[in-house]
């Protein structure tokens, strides 16, 4: 039995991430085992909080958070700074 390189895209359904899914079965090898996982499942959603998934779509190879997915989601002080949260004069 040959080993399999796992690749988890993670989505929420929109077209964005089916772009993304689409992109990675494009670069995806024999060695490559791709799973399209969906955000509305809770199991999904709790493996993906575990990983770090902080926005989607998402890419975790053999259980880890590829680079390019990883660091992303809203930060609240960029937030404050654009003006959330403070009134207009």
């Amino acid at each position: 039995m040959t080993a399999k390189r796992k690749i988890e895209v993670f989505t929420a359904g929109c077209q964005v991430c089916q772009q993304a899914v689409e992109q990675v079965e494009q670069l995806a090898c024999p060695s490559c085992e791709v799973q399209v996982l969906d955000m509305q499942d809770t199991a999904v959603a709790a493996r993906a909080k575990t990983l770090g998934i902080r926005s989607l779509p998402a890419v975790a190879i053999n259980g880890q958070l590829a680079d390019c997915c990883s660091g992303r989601g809203l930060d609240e002080s960029k937030l404050r700074a654009a003006g959330i949260g403070q009134p207009l004069s």
